[in-house]
């Protein structure tokens, strides 16, 4: 799957959208279903490792792109799905931490 197939349909579905707020949704949607892809317990080397930690930088990143392009609209549902992709995001990296230790990672 190319990486930028992803976003430009996120921009797509984001210009049927009625509000600020449903734009913003459907964003941070569609960087849930990226990162849905991502599958930790398949890292095996460090370049796997690399790529992961990447993604969900990335999707950091992203997701407070939107927040800050949409801070005037900023509704709950908003700042809910928002605040719930950052904490799976911190999950993955404290899962991927474990792999850091050298236990799961080969070289």
């Amino acid at each position: 799957m190319d990486v930028f197939s992803a976003f430009s349909s996120i921009d797509y579905r984001s210009i049927r959208a009625s509000t600020a707020a449903e734009i913003a949704v459907k964003r941070l949607n569609g960087i849930g279903e990226v990162l849905s892809d991502l599958d930790i317990s398949a890292i095996r080397t460090q370049d796997d490792m690399a790529h992961a930690l990447w993604t969900l930088d990335t999707a950091d990143k992203c997701i407070r792109m939107i927040l800050a392009e949409f801070r005037t609209e900023c509704t709950t549902e908003v700042t809910r799905e928002a605040k719930r992709l950052i904490d799976l995001i911190e999950l993955a990296r404290n899962g991927i931490s474990g792999y850091r230790d050298g236990s799961r990672v080969m070289s």
